[in-house]
């Protein structure tokens, strides 16, 4: 099905042939090298200095990202800016300020001259795949799955600071990536969809750090076999991969989705040349591709249905046993087992939804599978959102949307929510079969601190839809009879003409910014002195730490407006003493019996882990352990560039230790940090102080001159203050 070859290959004639030795010219073949070329404003192709074309958000990151570049200068957008709303769109915690921030964000659109969509009218990339994308483009996002790859654009997620830094005309700056060719042959057998791809990928992939910020290039014959819809939802998947970022060839099919939206202008044809050089290779044969499951807890813990259902006791078990550690001793508990029914398991839930289950191939096919078989379950519910209000108006006016509701399908407005724990919550030990982007712990909405745990597996909507024509039992979209010949798409843009406010280029500077009294400005914060006291506040034994974990997704979403209230979420489904520790470290003086000359050393807080920030770019994973007086991380290695990213734009350093065996309450002490940063030491000595004192080593990967100079005055937005 996969096969990974980790050597140099060249791409020839739709084939990856593998190459004896790295060719450097013929490096400068791919796509993606020639995207990355023509928008590097520097005069080191190694050391690249980035300007996008656009930038994106939703309505949980624009709100900070302004207040900060505001706070840094921000007269204007430089660059179009487009803000969408469907993330908060429920409106349904904290009484009025979802709107309010909704509020903020419109009057910022016509402030400083960007692009505002409103609630339930699109998730945010599917708007931008319809109206912004196009061919040879970068664009810049602050949500984990910003993915046009397949449309011709090279997209990064990134978190807030790396969008501030876009604002304030500055740049992304990355050593060049590895480019990664993904050589897709063959064709997709009926009942297999773009999620069973995406699982099949990132199985195999995310576990050996295959791809981690790399940009996979899709190449290969295959891909003429794949509708725009599918390219689409293999591709924003890709982020699973703990990929950088990803681009396709572009054809006549990428073509036609340009025109059939209006922006037949926006194509430009994309393909390698001949005997293009990668660092690594990736086949997959598409004819062998079966319909996936991704089992709790992790996109990458995938197995092909068939193999699930021939033992699903041993691996629904392992399940189980990864939930019960999540739950505090002696409170709730944990099963999947009792799915098991008579040879076959029993889901509560299906969800289609989002930007890699709502678009409106998979509902299409979604309803014929389904067909004229009522879900005959009451145990079992299927809700689908619609990607976009075109997406909807298509699938109303070709009789879809009729067909599913009469068979008992729920159809809701374009929302994010079941990708993140906001929408459709299970019930406590409830299993939901989702055609949305991940299935961590919790990012169902489940609060394992209070003995409340469900769980999410992934699927394609096609299964989903045999799952519940079944009554629940899941069932793979091989094993069912139907016809999959989706109606034509007409996209209609008068729906975005009607409600989007485009402003995009046209500042108003007299208009005045609107805030609500949950929307508050970031505290001030210190720079670095001289030396460094850390007082360990939380030890991470997980072999992974994601971001849902540093900060949680669902309900707080709704305080990602006022820095100091989000805080007191940090850490609390994975350490809930976190937040009182860390507020008594900020709140206490370095104790005298140390010795340690306290003018000159800043004192605060660290989280020691072994491999933190796997999951989404939201920058409040690093900015909330900030707030509470946090000025490091030590990690074994950071699971994404993002999150190492976000813990420097807000002033932390992000140290390596190849041990993880501190104790809460220790102290580290490092003299002359801030020397040494700026200096570009790559290792430091450190004294842990406490009951086993000891001598230890702490390391730092490379830094940019900026990002020494950002962490050494205290964050980006001083930063940006003092420079400006």
């Amino acid at each position: 099905m996969i096969k990974l070859k980790n050597y140099g290959v060249k791409y020839f004639d739709g084939k990856l042939i593998k190459c004896a030795a790295a060719d450097a010219a013929a490096r400068k073949g791919s796509m993606a090298y020639k995207i990355l070329e023509a928008h590097n404003v520097s005069d080191n192709p190694e050391k690249l200095k980035i300007k996008f074309d656009e930038i994106t958000s939703h309505d949980i990151t624009y709100v900070g990202i302004i207040q900060t570049a505001k706070a840094s200068g921000l007269k204007e957008f430089p660059l179009p800016y487009t803000l969408t709303n469907c993330h908060n769109s429920l409106c349904a915690v904290g009484g009025t300020i979802n709107e309010d921030d909704h509020v903020f964000g419109l009057s910022a659109a016509k402030k400083y001259g960007g692009a505002y969509v409103p609630p339930h009218l699109a998730v945010i990339h599917q708007y931008m795949r319809e109206m912004r994308a196009f061919a040879g483009a970068m664009i810049l996002g602050s949500d984990s799955h910003t993915r046009y790859g397949a449309l011709g654009t090279l997209a990064v997620g990134e978190g807030g600071p790396e969008l501030v830094k876009q604002l304030l005309d500055k740049t992304y700056d990355i050593d060049f990536p590895e480019i990664v060719a993904v050589c897709l042959k063959g064709r997709l057998r009926r009942g297999v969809g773009p999620q069973d791809v995406a699982l099949a990928l990132i199985r195999e992939t995310f576990k050996k750090g295959f791809v981690k910020n790399k940009i996979l290039e899709f190449v290969g014959k295959g891909i003429k076999n794949l509708s725009m819809d599918f390219r689409n939802g293999i591709d924003v998947m890709t982020t699973e991969t703990t990929c950088l970022s990803s681009v396709w060839i572009t054809d006549e099919k990428t073509r036609e989705y340009y025109r059939a939206h209006g922006r037949e202008d926006a194509y430009k044809k994309l393909e390698p040349e001949e005997g293009a050089y990668y660092d690594r290779g990736i086949v997959i044969d598409l004819g062998k591709v079966e319909p996936m499951i991704a089992l709790p807890f992790h996109p990458s813990n995938a197995y092909t249905i068939r193999d699930f259902l021939s033992r699903p006791y041993e691996l629904l078990s392992q399940c189980e046993e990864a939930g019960k550690k999540l739950l505090p001793e002696g409170k709730g508990e944990f099963r999947l087992t009792d799915k098991i029914k008579d040879g076959k398991v029993y889901v509560e839930q299906g969800v289609i939804a989002g930007c890699a289950g709502g678009m409106y191939e998979n509902i299409a096919a979604a309803a014929e599978i389904i067909g004229d078989n009522p879900i005959s379950n009451n145990d079992f519910t299927l809700d689908v959102y619609p990607s976009s209000q075109p997406v909807y108006k298509a699938l109303v006016e070709n009789g879809y949307v009729s067909r599913l509701m009469v068979d008992g399908a729920v159809v809701k407005t374009a929302f994010c929510g079941p990708c993140f724990g906001a929408g459709d919550v299970p019930q406590n030990n409830g299993l939901s079969v989702r055609h949305t982007t991940r299935n961590f712990e919790s990012r169902e909405g489940s609060k394992p601190a209070n003995g409340q745990l469900a769980a999410v597996a992934l699927m394609d909507a096609r299964s989903i839809a045999a799952t519940a024509r079944a009554g629940g039992a899941i069932t793979s979209a091989m094993d069912v009879e139907y016809t999959e010949r989706p109606k034509k798409y007409k996209f209609d843009d008068r729906i975005y003409r009607a409600r989007v406010f485009d402003g995009t280029g046209k500042p108003s500077s007299d208009k005045d910014l609107v805030y609500g009294p949950n929307i508050a400005d970031w505290p001030q914060m210190e720079a670095l002195k001289d030396n460094l006291l850390l007082k360990v506040a939380s030890v991470l034994k997980d072999p992974v730490t994601t971001t849902d974990e540093l900060i949680p997704s669902g309900e707080t979403s709704s305080y990602r407006s006022n820095p100091l209230k989000l805080a007191e979420f940090a850490l609390s489904r994975k350490d809930p003493q976190y937040v009182a520790r860390a507020k008594s470290i900020k709140a206490e003086s370095i104790p005298e019996n140390l010795g340690i000359d306290a003018e000159n050393t800043t004192y605060g807080s660290v989280v020691c882990a072994v491999k933190p920030g796997d999951g989404s770019a939201r920058e409040q994973a690093a900015s909330c352990q900030r707030v509470l007086g946090g000025v490091a991380n030590i990690a074994a290695e950071y699971a994404t560039k993002r999150y190492r990213s976000n813990l420097i734009n807000w002033g932390m350093i992000p140290f390596i230790s190849d041990r993880n065996d501190f104790n809460i309450g220790e102290y580290i002490y490092i003299k002359d940090v801030r020397k040494g940063i700026l200096d570009g030491h790559r290792e430091f000595e450190a004294e842990v102080l406490g009951d086993k004192p000891r001598r230890i080593t702490l390391k730092l990967d490379p830094l940019t001159f900026a990002e020494r100079d950002i962490i050494v005055k205290g964050c980006l937005i001083n930063y940006y203050k003092k420079n400006n």
